[in-house]
């Protein structure tokens, strides 16, 4: 083998590999899904009956389910007497409902919704949408049931009747797992 050919080879195998990490570093978000099994992220929002910062780790400890939604979105409406009613049932037991909305406008429109269907769980609001980023959502509502230790348990795309007893029945486990 003649030495440029050598050099050819060693140059296109050097591109190769500067290409290749490239590429590796580009879509690792895309081969780093969330879902079920995985870590659950850390996100940052406003809680708004507080006004004060919120976090994943404000939950730490507790079974959450981890709502991501919006007051223009239809099935967010239909899915959120549901939590309520989860909410209402299991409160005190060592877990949260955590309904984080991705309006990016005024708050107040986010309370009214509250408001006007009674929750009494968490919410919070991230007008930034980055929840949205982290978490790999599609769109609204997508739900997480995480547990104690901070594992995502089980993802919902679209909206679901949370307090059914198939959803009942695991988050009572995984209050009742310690």
């Amino acid at each position: 083998m003649t030495q440029l050919r050598q050099w050819t080879i060693g140059i296109g195998a050097g591109a190769a590999v500067v290409f290749g990490v490239a590429l590796a570093a580009k879509i690792r978000s895309q081969v780093d899904l969330v879902g079920v099994g995985s870590r659950a992220p850390e996100f940052r929002a406003v809680n708004l009956r507080t006004a004060q910062p919120a976090s994943l780790a404000r939950y730490r400890g507790r079974v959450i389910l981890l709502n991501v939604w919006a007051t223009c979105c239809p099935p967010c409406r239909v899915e959120m007497p549901s939590l309520e009613r989860l909410h209402q049932k299991l409160a005190g037991q060592d877990f949260e409902v955590v309904a984080v909305s991705i309006d990016d406008g005024d708050s107040s429109r986010v309370m009214q919704f509250a408001r006007e269907l009674g929750l009494g769980f968490d919410i919070l609001q991230d007008k930034e949408g980055a929840i949205q980023r982290t978490y790999q959502t599609t769109g609204v509502p997508e739900s997480f049931v995480i547990d104690r230790d901070g594992i995502i348990i089980k993802k919902v795309i679209g909206a679901a009747e949370w307090d059914g007893p198939v959803n009942e029945v695991l988050i009572r486990k995984l209050i009742d797992a310690r």
